[in-house]
């Protein structure tokens, strides 16, 4: 048994997470307020051991502990020549944005999505293509008509797949991928599939990766992979590419070594291999205990804040919270929650078409931790008449 109701002080040690005022509660930003299996800390205490920290290349476990674990517990079988290391997921979504497109040219997303998707594009210069999803009150669907007018459009030349989706914790369905996959290759549209959330899920779910679902997702596909959000160690910079098809694996490898994000620190592959080596107990008892924080989330909200709904989702640690009710912008309810309460947790505009009703909220943490945020929430509630708020 791992002992996930360990308090751990993170002030004070450079986290972009706790980097707040000592009365804030930061529920925001996707890490963990775990500590990492101590099986992974071992391993690093092995590599420390030996006192020398030079270039390092790829082992050959690297390849095999990603190999074994895809096949193993997601049933998708991947070769060696397929996977490329990088040093993390959102710097080689940039990079291929970079390079397979040009300037002004359109990145479809079903939306709300991460936020740091529109960062890429953005910032290289392309434009977003929303293909808002349909929101029933419970969860969301894909609004395939709305996706493929967004993908028919003449300047349409990617598609960015989170999967499961970041922020509403959507697993998309088989049939779901395969419909996105057989509308991108009708429209000549590459896809990038982000499955760095695929670990973290509800038991007894199971996510299906893009690329397995048949031949034409496979061919037509990048997929970024990393042990990092599952076992809470984005912190060291570790990634992988999955890309089947050698004309498109050949360009993307070339644009990695261009852009200097191919190589892998002292730590990157030992951190990977220890976590799809000896890690899987430790995830298992991870996934019980997120699913048990957001029973709490759910339970507390029903009965303390009815105003506020949670919208179910079966992967991913963060919670999507419908706050429609409240009548209020979610930046402006998230800065005023921050300010009146020191909970920090993002406001759902940041993800785009359809999110500006909603908040994200982290509940990977020690219940202590999760029962003092939900209590600074619940004083939202006694807020909302006074005219102050």
């Amino acid at each position: 048994m791992y002992d996930f109701d360990r308090m751990i002080d993170r002030r004070n040690t450079d986290s972009i997470k706790w980097d707040v005022k000592e009365n804030e509660l930061p529920m925001w930003v996707a890490d963990m307020d775990f500590p990492a299996a101590p099986e992974i800390v071992e391993s690093f205490y092995d590599r420390l051991r030996h006192p020398v920290f030079g270039y390092s290349k790829l082992s050959d476990e690297w390849y095999d502990a990603y190999i074994n674990w895809w096949r193993i517990y997601h049933g998708m079988n991947m070769n060696r020549e397929h996977l490329m290391f990088c040093a993390g997921v959102v710097p080689a979504i940039s990079s291929v944005i970079r390079h397979l497109t040009s300037p002004g040219d359109k990145i479809v997303m079903l939306t709300p999505n991460y936020n740091h998707f529109y960062n890429c594009i953005r910032d290289n210069d392309r434009q977003t293509s929303e293909a808002e999803m349909i929101y029933d009150g419970n969860g969301y669907y894909i609004d395939f008509e709305s996706l493929e007018k967004a993908l028919a459009e003449q300047d349409a030349k990617m598609m960015i797949v989170c999967n499961p989706q970041n922020p509403t914790g959507t697993i998309w369905s088989s049939s779901d991928l395969q419909r996105i996959g057989e509308l991108c290759s009708k429209y000549n549209v590459t896809v990038v599939s982000d499955e760095i959330h695929c670990d973290i899920i509800t038991p007894d779910k199971h996510y299906t990766p893009f690329a397995s679902v048949s031949g034409i997702n496979r061919n037509n596909s990048i997929t970024c992979i990393a042990p990092t959000k599952a076992f809470n160690l984005a912190g060291l910079q570790t990634s992988a590419l999955y890309i089947p098809d050698d004309n498109l694996r050949s360009k993307i490898h070339s644009f990695i070594e261009k852009d200097e994000i191919s190589m892998p620190n002292s730590f990157a592959s030992v951190a990977a291999v220890s976590a799809f080596t000896k890690g899987r107990k430790w995830l298992e008892e991870l996934n019980d205990y997120i699913y048990k924080n957001k029973l709490i989330v759910r339970s507390f909200l029903e009965n303390e804040i009815p105003q506020i709904k949670l919208v179910w989702g079966d992967a991913t640690y963060l919670l999507w919270l419908d706050c429609t009710a409240l009548k209020i912008g979610s930046k402006e309810l998230a800065a005023k929650i921050r300010k009146n309460t020191g909970l920090y947790i993002m406001a759902g505009s940041y993800y785009g078409k359809g999110g500006d009703s909603f908040l994200r909220m982290n509940v990977a943490c020690p219940e202590k931790l999760l029962s003092d945020g939900l209590e600074r929430l619940k004083s939202v509630s006694a807020m909302i008449s006074d005219s102050n708020f």
